[in-house]
């Protein structure tokens, strides 16, 4: 049982289970009606509630704590006006997560991390892929470019220099070069 999105953190707009949720799959796994699971459930909730305000504490082993404890009043101050406010003392129901439950979140945490640590890592190798194919000149189904790929029409000797005319053709004219006849070698 889960919120119906298939995230496992809560962005914005993901559905929240609800107890009818709930009571649908309590009821699905132990083979009861919707309405008595509903009802089992309720009485649940309810004997939870009733507990907090009787005794003002309830633990639920392997699940945690509810504690109703007591805010003494203070002064704060509006937001809006600036004006200095007193604010009662109340009752606030707090909730102690117990070991499991901590352990089943933390597990979730670790996978999350996981999970960002591995889309870092892909979105990493992706920019210095780019960054290589940016310096290669065209990549792979890419055209060449208009001064730095060949075509299959220059099938010449000379090729295309930096200033974008082509090289005379190599000749050793005028140059000295050692014959296999010429004395002393």
């Amino acid at each position: 049982m889960g919120p119906r999105s298939t995230g496992d953190a809560f962005p914005a707009g993901e559905s929240v289970v609800t107890k009818k949720e709930i009571v649908r799959t309590i009821a699905d796994e132990i083979g009861l009606t919707q309405l008595k699971t509903k009802e089992i459930v309720q009485k649940t909730f309810d004997a939870i509630v009733e507990t907090l305000v009787e005794d003002r504490r309830i633990e639920l082993r392997n699940f945690g704590v509810f504690e109703v404890k007591q805010r003494a009043a203070r002064k704060a101050r509006n937001p809006r006006t600036g004006e200095k406010v007193s604010v009662p003392e109340k009752f606030v129901v707090t909730f102690k997560p117990g070991k499991e439950m901590e352990e089943r979140v933390r597990e979730l945490e670790r996978r999350a991390a996981e999970e960002f640590a591995e889309r870092e890592r892909l979105a990493a190798l992706e920019e210095a892929a780019a960054q290589r194919n940016a310096g290669e000149g065209p990549g792979y189904g890419q055209p060449p470019s208009a001064n730095g790929g060949h075509s299959s029409s220059d099938h010449s000797s000379s090729s295309p220099s930096s200033s974008g005319q082509a090289s005379p053709p190599t000749s050793y004219a005028g140059y000295d070069r050692p014959s296999h006849d010429s004395p002393g070698t």
